[in-house]
């Protein structure tokens, strides 16, 4: 089974991207400099908003997540991991997680690259207030 999501939002010149275990994209507009997981703001949605056909391929045990982070002339691909514990039930946020902890806010887990791996210059991109593009595609066996 396969399922995809897109998730459009931009930056802000609070983007730091130095966070060492997670990233984050938000529906909400502000930014303070203690948000150093938040890679983009003004998404146009969160967690919650996530189809039903990609919650259920995304929460089965063993789906993969491939999430291409795509601003300007960059395309970042992010492998990570889903399972039962992802429930995708927060109204604004969707984090990527290095470790296995779940919220309602997470959206994958054993995700390989984190705020602070990011390319640089996807960062300074985002700093500029560039549009990122999320392209998500969920897989597993059926």
């Amino acid at each position: 089974m396969k399922a995809t999501e897109t998730v459009i939002a931009h930056g802000h010149p609070l983007v730091r991207g130095t966070h060492p275990t997670t990233f984050e994209v938000t529906t909400e507009e502000e930014l303070t400099i203690y948000g150093d997981c938040i890679i983009a703001v003004g998404a146009d949605k969160g967690a919650a908003a996530l189809s039903q056909d990609f919650r259920e391929v995304l929460s089965r045990e063993g789906a993969n997540l491939i999430t291409s982070l795509v601003c300007r002339d960059l395309r970042i691909k992010v492998r990570s991991t889903g399972g039962q514990g992802i429930i995708l039930e927060h109204p604004t946020d969707l984090v990527w997680r290095r470790s296995s902890f779940c919220c309602g806010r997470t959206i994958a887990t054993g995700s390989d690259l984190v705020a602070r791996t990011l390319p640089r210059e996807l960062i300074q991109y985002l700093r500029e207030g560039a549009i990122i593009r999320v392209e998500l595609e969920a897989e597993c066996s059926d």
